[in-house]
């Protein structure tokens, strides 16, 4: 089985990025002639852009994945037409933090408005993802499920 991944950052609170439904369906005139196995991490902030994506690649790609906000979301599903979609698969690193940094630098920063140098948080790592199932034949998701994995 051929895979394809494809990696489209957002538009929604991240400059300079071009239109990705567009990009996804310049990429899919290319790729969807080799396989029918095809990954969509989708890097954006907006919950809504990325279920958005997931709604418009529904039914042309395999899974939809989010990625960026570092926080695991709990919306895995199977969309209408065969596509997995969560809205963010979560982050690999400490999970006794704030996204990835040491709590007390970033609760300093928010609670004095001072600049502070951030430091990675070290304790009670995690690895966050997902499962996915895929048909051998369409590509369609037959599931997917979430992991939290402590390291």
């Amino acid at each position: 089985m051929k895979l394809c991944v494809i990696n489209i950052a957002g538009q929604i609170f991240l400059d300079n990025f071009s239109n990705p439904f567009h990009c996804l369906d310049e990429i899919l005139k290319e790729v969807s002639v080799q396989t029918e196995h095809i990954i969509l991490d989708f890097h954006a902030e907006a919950t809504s852009e990325k279920i958005a994506m997931g709604w418009y690649a529904d039914g042309r790609v395999s899974a939809v994945i989010g990625t960026h906000t570092h926080i695991q979301t709990a919306d895995d599903r199977i969309l209408h037409q065969g596509t997995a979609y969560v809205t963010d698969v979560g982050m690999t690193g400490p999970y006794d933090s704030v996204i990835g940094t040491n709590k007390e630098d970033v609760l300093y920063r928010f609670t004095t408005m001072l600049p502070v140098r951030y430091k990675v948080a070290q304790e009670e790592v995690v690895l966050c993802g997902v499962v996915l199932d895929l048909d051998d034949k369409n590509g369609n998701a037959k599931s997917i499920e979430r992991v939290q994995i402590p390291l």
